[in-house]
């Protein structure tokens, strides 16, 4: 492992209601704790921060910040250290939760969603890969016509190894956001500017302004598998799908 990579610190966001997933796991009602094939999403995510090289995983909690964190400090067994962040205003933007763990973010890191089933192949290719200066990099998806849910999925338009656009709305893509960053301080930079100046910022405002400067690349996955678990629906599928792989 290089120098860098052992620096680096994972950052996931799991400060949300999860609303769209409530009720579907029978022991919980919090969605990081919900069960695919036997294992809790947020320890999936850990585990695969673990694999993309990180030396310390920073979880941003909000909604059932108590109860979570308790879980996780009485079931978790690797030898990572984690740090708890409450972000109290989980009601705002998720780019809130981004500016939470600045605090404990000193070089490279890498960010995620707790609601990611993410394949140990993707996160090699994180592990490997190092953003543009002052800017981050997006993995993205090009196999479009496999994405389970594409009204929900998060369009990107890649062009050169660049974004120039993304959003859910756009009708101009070639790729799909996976919910996976390698980044520099840089993005929350950005991200507290908006912060400061409406109150509010989404993780999509910092990555806006990087790639209106071109420092918003993109990594291709390839073959890799990943999956959103956001609606029972797609729950049924992720679980399906591992159990194929």
């Amino acid at each position: 492992m290089s120098d860098n990579a052992k620096k680096r610190t994972g950052v996931i966001l799991a400060a949300g209601f999860g609303s769209r997933l409530a009720g579907v796991d029978d022991e919980t009602r919090l969605k990081p704790l919900t069960n695919v094939n036997g294992t809790p999403l947020i320890y999936r995510t850990i585990e695969s921060l673990e694999v993309a090289g990180c030396s310390k995983v920073v979880v941003v909690l909000g909604f059932g910040f108590e109860e979570i964190k308790k879980d996780i400090l009485g079931s978790y067994e690797g030898g990572t250290p984690i740090v708890f962040v409450h972000n109290k205003q989980y009601d705002l933007s998720n780019g809130i939760s981004v500016l939470a763990a600045e605090g404990y973010i000193e070089n490279e890191f890498i960010l995620t969603m707790a609601d990611h089933i993410l394949s140990d192949k993707m996160m090699k290719l994180a592990r490997k890969h190092h953003p543009p200066k002052n800017g981050a990099t997006l993995l993205v998806d090009y196999k479009v016509e496999d994405i389970f849910d594409m009204d929900d999925a998060t369009k990107v338009y890649s062009e050169d190894g660049k974004i120039t656009s993304i959003g859910k709305q756009i009708s101009d893509y070639n790729c799909i956001d996976t919910g996976v960053f390698v980044c520099t301080p840089t993005l929350m930079e950005e991200i507290r500017k908006v912060y400061e100046k409406k109150g509010d910022a989404s993780l999509s405002d910092g990555i806006q302004a990087l790639a209106n400067r071109g420092n918003m690349h993109t990594l291709d996955i390839g073959e890799a598998f990943w999956q959103d678990v956001d609606t029972p629906e797609m729950l049924e599928h992720a679980e399906k799908m591992l159990q194929e792989i």
